[in-house]
């Protein structure tokens, strides 16, 4: 507020007799929670308790990475060999497509927040089994939970059991849109990995049709 208003806004109402006059902080900004900081104690303390057991054939962790404000919140797999090297998800040849086919639909990368089942790469890039996911997604409901997207989509099957808890056919329900369990407020989008387009070019069309899809979501959001 302007300094010099408020000055005559207490003066007048003073000249009016109303007494004392108490000016209130805005609290609710002050409050906020910093979301950038709440994730970087989350990655700290998953540093620190290594429950994920994929971390001891890894050569660490790859943690989530983009906007944390983003109203939405894309989930893969698991990292591949790139993202373990450099530490960032979605960087290799699946992680490119993905940005070329963001960008085609008007998705800049870093206005979303991109993230993983697991956090650690699986020997060889294989699926991660049913006990690596269980050890990896507390982790990944809570950042869900600091995030509060609007949406959340899984690119592919893992991403999908993982947030859902249940199988589907993804060749079937890509497209469907289902409740987040943990909170039926956030809407859960299925869709192909990037990584399953490369090896069916075929499906490219489909893909791009739910990436406006999730387009239009945000949007209505």
């Amino acid at each position: 507020m302007d300094i010099q208003k408020l000055l005559a806004t207490a003066k007048a109402l003073r000249e009016i007799d109303l007494g004392e006059i108490y000016l209130l902080r805005d609290t609710a900004k002050q409050e906020k929670p910093n979301k950038h900081h709440l994730l970087k104690q989350l990655y700290e303390r998953l540093e620190r308790e290594r429950k994920c057991v994929l971390y001891e054939s890894a050569s660490g962790y790859v943690f989530g990475e983009g906007d944390p404000d983003s109203p939405v919140v894309f989930v893969g797999e698991a990292p591949g060999e790139e993202e373990d090297k450099l530490k960032r998800p979605f960087v290799g040849r699946a992680g490119q497509y993905l940005n070329s086919k963001l960008e085609e639909v008007g998705l800049k990368r870093e206005k979303i927040y991109i993230t993983n089942v697991v956090k650690s790469r699986p020997p060889g890039n294989r699926a991660p089994t049913k006990e690596e996911m269980a050890s990896c997604l507390p982790y990944l409901r809570k950042e869900i939970e600091i995030i509060k997207p609007k949406l959340i989509v899984c690119l592919g099957a893992t991403a999908m059991k993982g947030i859902l808890g249940k199988e589907y056919a993804i060749t079937k329900y890509r497209g469907h849109i289902f409740p987040y369990p943990y909170d039926t407020k956030i809407k859960v989008f299925l869709t192909y990995h990037p990584a399953y387009v490369l090896r069916n070019p075929s499906a490219d069309k489909e893909f791009t049709e739910d990436l406006r899809a999730i387009v239009k979501l945000i949007a209505e959001a």
